[in-house]
Order: C-alpha cells, then sequence, then structure tokens
C-alpha cells in the first residue's frame, strides 16, 4: 500500500524514530532549524539533493522518498483542477513519448 503521507510528514517520522533532534538533521542538510520546521509542517518544499541527503542519513529508500517529493509537487499543483485524472494520463503519455524520442536520437 502507497504512503499517503506528504514529504514533510515522512521527514519528521524518520527523524523522530531515530530521536533525532531537529537541530541536528538540519545541521546535517546545512539548513536553518526553522527552515527544517517548516518542511516537517509542509510550509516549504525541500528539494531533490535533500531528500538524496535524508535518504542517506537515514538509510532509507531513497526512491520511495523522492516518489513522496515529486508527487508532493504534482499534487500540490493541480489539486484544484476538475481533470487532474485526465492531466497526469497526458502528462504520463507526454513522459513517454519523451523518452522514447530521446532513445532514438542516441
Amino acid at each position: 500500500m502507497q504512503n499517503l503521507d506528504s514529504i514533510g510528514t515522512q521527514i519528521r517520522n524518520l527523524r523522530e524514530a531515530a530521536e533525532m533532534p531537529l537541530r541536528k538533521l538540519a545541521a546535517s542538510l546545512d539548513i536553518d532549524q526553522s527552515t527544517l520546521s517548516k518542511i516537517e509542517r509542509d510550509e516549504r518544499k525541500p528539494n531533490a539533493q535533500m531528500i538524496e541527503q535524508i535518504a542517506k542519513i537515514f538509510k532509507t529508500d531513497k526512491k520511495a522518498l523522492l516518489v513522496t517529493f515529486y508527487s508532493d509537487l504534482v499534487a500540490y499543483e493541480i489539486q484544484e483542477e476538475n481533470s487532474f485524472s485526465e492531466i497526469l494520463q497526458v502528462a504520463e503519455a507526454k513522459i513517454e513519448y519523451q523518452r522514447t524520442k530521446t532513445k532514438k536520437s542516441k
């Protein structure tokens, strides 16, 4: 089953499970403690590089964290659209087309 928690919630859960203080994780990521706090409360978004660092720090599945990270970005952008399902289908088709096109040009 998919984890539907936001990336911020997942980061907080990982940190709390490791009994790591907010300040220590923030220092490891080279960001302010207040910035990390906002990320954990979903008031700010992390970047992909941070997600990769977090996966290393907590020795967890980088792919699963990146899936959550990118799905949060997409969901945030299209959540108000009535045709979000169609948007996602077309986006998936475009990605497949671009990948096929890129493979042919190599």
